[in-house]
């Protein structure tokens, strides 16, 4: 029997910004289906940007996504008794998803402050190639780098 197709969903953008990519950080932003307090965090967020840097807080939004993106991971392949951490590029839906994890752990382990304010710091930072969402990735890059010699096991 076949396997089921699956079809790609049609994001809505959200409200305030009209931006798909701020809606679907919205969502990952989401804890027990309580979008509106998420909303609050995301839209405080970005009006303290607003107000610290005094440019508008999209692009600073957007530039952060993209210094956060992954290019590259490992991922454990089992080849003849051993496991190997083979590099593997990183397709588009995962990177976006990593993106907002990692900005969002960086953020949650602040302590301290208010969470909107602690996601202000780490998107700013992050717009900057600084900050621990920054390190995470440099990290993985790096893991991906050493175990560039098992590429070959990729499928």
């Amino acid at each position: 029997m076949r396997k089921k197709r699956n079809y790609k969903r049609e994001r809505q953008p959200d409200l305030n910004y009209g931006s798909v990519t701020v809606g679907r950080f919205i969502n990952y932003l989401m804890e027990d289906g309580k979008k509106r307090a998420a909303e609050k965090i995301m839209y405080g967020a970005l009006e303290k940007i607003k107000k610290d840097t005094g440019q508008e807080p999209l692009p600073i939004f957007e530039k952060a996504i993209e210094n956060v993106s992954p290019m590259v991971e490992v991922k454990t392949r089992r080849v003849g008794g051993a496991n190997y951490q083979v590099p593997i590029e990183v397709r588009q839906e995962r990177k976006f998803m990593l993106t907002a994890r990692w900005l969002i752990d960086a953020a949650k382990k602040k302590t301290g402050k208010p969470m909107a304010q602690k996601l202000a710091e780490e998107l700013l930072l992050a717009s900057k190639n600084e900050g621990a969402a920054i390190k995470k990735k440099q990290d993985t890059h790096r893991m991906a780098e050493a175990n560039r010699a098992f590429a070959h096991f990729a499928r």
